[in-house]
């Protein structure tokens, strides 16, 4: 007997990178989390933690991190909505507009999640589709009309820049809400925040899990025009972020210096690793991100990601139309890359 609705019965769930133990040797490379540790400060609050911050309940508005990241940001607190982890506000956005007969809308292949929480919700999703070069298709994504249209900027799978340009023609002409997933925005060169002053429908979406090496920690936050927000905070978990990850998150979004410190290296070493793989004859699509979307001299993706992982190394692999002949690889320190690299060579 079948218990649920139907289409949850019938959906396929969103499947994360694999995640091996602890201590597994093993070079890990298809999450994307950040090869470098956590701010020194952060690490030290959390060592430092009391244990009546544990007996209580949270701050259900996570106040003291809204005021760290509003001074990092330049935007008053009230702007900011904390989430445990930015899928948590993605699936609050979802809740909150998406039903039967409901458009939920996104260029693709993009975050796969998008297509999970539409489905979850019986709404429509409606993939727009990238062109080879990933320039988003704004006028199609007009057209299609979303009560809810995400854009990852940059996007994911490909690590690929989306216009300011584009997203603010977006804006402009969307009926419904732009969700603006900056889930790489540290390793980019430019970011759409300044679109939620100019328009009440735009939520920009933010994560430590990436800049900060905080994957673990499961902090997101969105920012948006308080009238935006006070519609998600009705439908929001009372307590949806604990005490730990808030007092941990607000000393690590202050310390901008190791997050910028961090964020350069990745870069330095995404280009070096882009330039190895060219030279293995691979094709290289040009990232603003932490990793990089590259197929292989014969497409034959499948087997390279299946013989890595024998060889100790993960990299992800999507079994989907346009990306079956592709890898995904995070960007890992100099000497994991390296690694992968010498490997590599010897199994093409």
């Amino acid at each position: 007997m079948n218990y649920f609705r139907k289409s949850i019965h019938e959906m396929s769930g969103y499947v994360p990178g694999e995640q091996p133990p602890l201590g597994t040797k093993i070079i890990k490379l298809n999450s994307n989390e950040n090869p470098y540790p956590p701010s020194a400060k952060a690490l030290k609050v959390l060592q430092e933690i009391d244990g009546e911050m544990l007996r209580r309940y949270p701050d259900p508005t996570g106040q003291s991190f809204r005021i760290a990241a509003s001074q990092v940001l330049g935007v008053a607190d009230d702007w900011i909505v904390v989430g445990n982890g930015s899928d948590d506000l993605l699936n609050l956005i979802v809740r909150a507009v998406g039903e039967s007969g409901k458009q939920i809308v996104c260029p693709a292949p993009t975050y796969v999640l998008y297509r999970t929480l539409a489905e979850i919700q019986d709404a429509e999703f409606v993939e727009v589709p990238y062109p080879d070069d990933y320039k988003l298709p704004v006028d199609l994504l007009i057209a299609a009309r979303g009560a809810v249209t995400f854009v990852a900027s940059p996007n994911s799978p490909s690590g690929t820049a989306i216009s300011v340009a584009d997203l603010e023609k977006l804006a402009k002409e969307l009926s419904g809400i732009l969700v603006i997933d900056e889930a790489y925005v540290d390793f980019a060169e430019e970011n759409a925040l300044f679109l939620t002053k100019k328009y009440s429908n735009v939520i920009v979406l933010r994560t430590l899990s990436k800049g900060y090496s905080l994957a673990g920690l499961r902090l997101g936050f969105g920012i948006a025009n308080p009238t935006l927000l006070a519609e998600l905070n009705k439908i929001k978990d009372s307590y949806n972020v604990d005490a730990l990850a808030y007092a941990v998150g607000a000393a690590a979004i202050a310390d901008q210096d190791h997050k910028i410190a961090n964020a350069e290296k990745i870069k330095a070493s995404r280009a070096k690793l882009a330039v190895s793989f060219q030279e293995l004859g691979f094709d290289v699509w040009l990232s603003q991100t932490n990793f990089l979307l590259v197929r292989p001299p014969n497409g034959d993706a499948e087997r390279i990601y299946q013989t890595l992982k024998v060889r100790g190394i993960l990299i992800r692999y999507f079994n989907q139309p346009r990306l079956e002949d592709k890898l995904r690889i995070s960007v890992g320190t100099e000497e994991q890359n390296q690694i992968l690299v010498k490997t590599l060579k010897e199994i093409l």
